[in-house]
């Protein structure tokens, strides 16, 4: 119906133009004889010229260089059209019209053209995608033109479309116009009368055609009719009374309409009833989604009227069920992009086998899959690299299911038949895809039973992929996918075998570092002690752990000492790893020899302190060796006779002591710089320790990381001593590791926990021995009859013998005064102490010596026996251990 009031008007204003034509034609009859021939002349002259010059133009730009890639690019319009308006203004043609292979315009001198089909005469139009080179004059949508056409190719011989150069006749009319300037002259004042007789028809046809001529109202219609055809949405055009004035091609697709719709109303189409309601309501709606048969469309009406327009409504329906399915698709792309870095950036954050396995378990589950499973390979799980893929699986993470599952258990050896999915994934170093289940006909023999349970289980569709590097095979992951989940597919078989890429590399890592670990740890093991010596002097617990990140340097030792005395030493070399365990097991090793000096804690500290320097000279020819200088150490000697402490440390933290009345301490002992640095004097500190006082020596580790500084660690440990006065030394050395260990430690860390005892008066006995040799046999009687008090009788000839050695050699080698200190514990413990510096030698006596033999024979009676150097002389001691079950 529109389009036939269109075509009335246009119909009209040919027929007002015929009519001025006619007027035109007498005005000029006189003078037409002489113009005809030079006009026809010029005319087909500049009509040639036209056509020469709009196939140079179109020949040139369509063998331009960049035309074909441009063309099959993302987006060609933008790189074309500058270039087309270019060449159209430098040449003076009218349009540069660029082509796909389709007929679609990618340039155009309007825009709103660009993106529609090319029109014409049919045979010019197919002669133009057909990749044909015309060059022809006839009424295109610019008025009548000289168009050429030349194709465009790719580089292998492909059309890839076409350059159309148009030039109007108008145009090519204005230079004839220059070249008659006197005949128009002279036929202007009969054109003008001519003119005002046809003033007021035309001024009456142009308000019908709102000002617009017969050209415009071609062009116009030649645009209308190109829009309605190549829009990709519907349009519908209703009147007041809600009849259909015009539906373009799009709607007719997308109603599925016939071509008899004009005139009829919108409720009579067979539409869906709301979507006809809504159509013949005419009231304004945005984005209504509507259905139309198997399509969701999105409807906009509009009124017609706004602008002074006639009355009525135009609708524009939109397809968004393909643009859903792409929507759906981008998504799911996007969401498979995040998934894959999400596992770059989660998996392989820890070196530790089972929190790598249990990372994938989490990024997988439940955005890829509903369970996930990690089995790995048993050498892998103790750091081995495992020598072929038919060994034994071992579930090492889980998710996506209770802890009691029946067929996904964490821990448990993995059980599968030849013919599983783990099975051939693993041996094959291949990825398989089980995206049905429930098709038996899929089930390889011997998997029935196995297929059977998952499909109880509500598991429908599974990948499993090999977990390899390097290709030796380090286990498997599984993805399995339950109802209402769909099943796995090809793309999903892609992600699938990127997250088990990334987890193996980070597998092999962990596993690395496990048999690394685990080699250090077991050196750091065997360099500490394995069994804390039995002795008098405290009861002792120790406890070490190496940190997450790896073996560290802490290092304790219990050293008996002379006088039932005991060495209490802890140590940390700084650093990690083989070195800091080999070092410490030599710095222990250097520590044990020192103490067996019997020297005062800042003595041996500083012989330590030398042995660090000296090993530092060593390795500077080195570049690669690591120094041992910083090194910290806490050396402290406990006497249980006098119930005192004497501490030195170097770079260490300070001992802390919990008395038995609950009283906690952090005593000031002298700090001093770690080991190997020198130049300055290493102090001790004499400390009372009541019975009973559990004496803490730790290292930094136990105290301090990341998120907490030392101090607060201390308060902490000040404060748990505190809590629990009551506890022994084991369950003291497991409640500070409960409570004060931070939650995540940096550095590892070692406890020494020791109750202290003390040697009562009834088990010490001492004399004054006179410098008069008769003196030594009444001595040797009273001690004989102590050691008889003491219940040791069976030790009395022995420790007789040995007492009068001593005491002899003390007289007759040694300075006054000279005393003799007799201990009871685990063993009988006889000192002789004088003042003399002079250290006694064991030598083998000859046959005709007189002397020499009394050393001789202390050896051979006393289980042991050595000399100590005190501040006013020096202790010769021996220790007999009484006989029976302890001795």
């Amino acid at each position: 119906m529109l389009r036939g009031r269109i075509r009335t008007l246009l119909r009209v204003s040919s027929v007002a133009g015929q009519v001025f034509v006619l007027q035109v034609l007498l005005t000029l009859v006189l003078v037409s004889m002489a113009v005809v021939a030079l006009a026809l002349e010029a005319r087909s002259h500049a009509t040639g010229e036209a056509r020469q010059r709009s196939l140079a133009v179109a020949t040139t730009f369509a063998g331009s260089p960049g035309i074909a890639r441009a063309m099959a690019g993302d987006h060609p319009t933008s790189l074309l059209q500058p270039r087309a308006e270019e060449v159209r203004k430098r040449t003076g043609v009218d349009s540069v019209v660029v082509f796909d292979r389709h007929g679609m315009r990618l340039t155009h001198p309007e825009t709103a053209l660009i993106g529609k089909r090319i029109i014409g005469p049919e045979s010019v139009v197919r002669q133009e995608l057909a990749g044909k080179t015309i060059a022809q004059t006839f009424r295109a949508s610019q008025g009548p033109s000289v168009i050429s056409a030349v194709p465009v190719t790719t580089a292998d011989g492909t059309l890839a479309g076409g350059v159309s150069v148009g030039v109007r006749i108008e145009s090519v009319n204005n230079a004839v116009d220059r070249q008659l300037p006197l005949l128009l002259g002279a036929g202007g004042g009969a054109l003008t009368l001519a003119t005002a007789g046809t003033a007021l028809a035309s001024r009456r046809l142009r308000r019908q055609t709102h000002g617009l001529g017969p050209a415009e109202m071609t062009r116009m219609y030649a645009h209308h009719d190109a829009v309605l055809h190549s829009v990709r949405e519907g349009v519908l055009i209703m009147d007041a009374d809600g009849r259909l004035m015009l539906v373009n091609d799009e709607a007719r697709r997308l109603l599925q309409l016939t071509s008899d719709t004009d005139g009829r109303q919108a409720t009579d189409l067979g539409l869906e009833p709301r979507l006809a309601r809504l159509l013949a309501a005419g009231q304004p709606v945005t984005d209504e989604v509507h259905a139309a048969g198997s399509r969701l469309l999105a409807v906009n009406l509009r009124p017609t009227d706004r602008a002074g327009g006639p009355a009525g409504s135009v609708a524009t329906l939109r397809d968004t069920t393909e643009l859903r399915t792409l929507s759906g698709r981008a998504e799911a792309a996007s969401e498979r992009l995040r998934l894959l870095y999400e596992a770059g950036v989660r998996i392989g954050s820890t070196l530790e086998l089972t929190a790598t396995a249990e990372e994938l378990v989490e990024v997988a589950v439940p955005r890829f899959a509903d369970i996930a499973t990690v089995e790995l390979l048993e050498p892998v799980l103790r750091g081995e690299e495992p020598a072929a893929s038919h060994g034994v699986l071992h579930r090492t993470a889980v998710g996506g299911v209770r802890p009691e599952h029946p067929l996904f258990r964490s821990g448990e050896k993995a059980v599968h038949p030849p013919s599983s999915p783990q099975r051939r994934a693993l041996e094959s170093g291949q990825a398989v895809l089980g995206a049905d289940l429930s098709d038996t006909a899929e089930w390889p023999a011997g998997y029935e039973a196995e297929a059977g349970r998952l499909l109880d289980q509500g598991i429908h569709s599974l990948i499993t992929v090999p977990l390899r590097f390097r290709d030796v095979p380090l286990g498997v992951a599984t993805f399995c996918r339950t109802r209402p989940s769909g099943p796995f597919d090809d793309e999903d078989l892609v992600i699938a075998g990127e997250l088990a890429a990334r987890t193996a590399v980070c597998v092999d890592n962990a596993r690395r570092y496990t048999r690394e670990h685990t080699m250090v740890t077991t050196l750091q093991r065997n360099l500490l002690p394995g069994a804390l010596p039995d002795q008098d002097a405290v009861e002792v617990a120790s406890h070490y752990l190496p940190a997450r990140a790896g073996v560290g340097g802490d290092w304790f030792d219990v050293l008996p000492l002379p006088g039932a005395r005991v060495a209490l030493v802890v140590g940390d070399v700084a650093g990690q790893g083989l070195h800091a365990a080999a070092t410490m097991g030599r710095l222990r090793t250097a520590v044990q020899n020192f103490s067996a000096l019997d020297l005062p804690p800042d003595e041996v500290l500083a012989l330590l302190d030398e042995l660090v320097a000296r090993l530092d000279l060593e390795r500077e020819t080195d570049p690669d060796s690591v120094r041992i200088t910083g090194a910290t150490c806490l050396y402290a000697i406990y006497d249980p006779v006098s119930a005192r402490c004497s501490v030195a440390r170097a770079g260490h933290p300070g001992p802390v002591l919990a008395c038995p009345d609950g009283t906690v301490l952090a005593p000031d002992v002298p700090a001093s710089p770690p080991l190997g640095l020198g130049g300055e004097p290493f102090e001790a500190a004499d400390l009372p320790v009541p019975e009973g006082t559990r004496l803490v020596l730790y290292t930094n580790g136990l105290l301090a990381s990341h998120d907490r500084d030392q101090d607060t660690g201390l308060d902490l440990l000040c404060r748990t001593l505190a809590a629990a006065p009551d506890l022994g030394p084991g369950e003291t050395s497991q409640e500070l590791f409960t409570t004060v260990l931070p939650a995540r430690p940096t550095d590892d860390a070692a406890l020494l926990v020791a109750r202290t005892h003390v040697l009562g008066p009834e088990n010490v006995a001492e004399w004054e021995v006179p410098s008069d040799p008769a003196a030594v046999a009444p001595l040797r009687a009273a001690c004989a009859q102590r050691i008889r008090d003491w219940e040791l009788g069976d030790t009395v000839d022995t420790a007789e013998l040995v007492i009068s050695e001593l005491v002899t050699n003390a007289l007759r080698y040694g300075a006054p005064p000279v005393r003799i200190r007799l201990l009871r514990g685990r063993s009988l413990i006889c000192e002789v102490s004088d003042g003399s510096n002079t250290s006694p030698h064991l030598r083998r006596a000859g046959l005709t010596d007189e002397g020499g033999r009394g050393l001789f024979l202390v050896s051979q009676l006393a289980w042991r026996w050595g000399t100590r150097y005190t501040a006013h002389g020096k202790v010769i001691w021996a220790e007999q251990t009484p006989p029976g079950p302890g001795g």
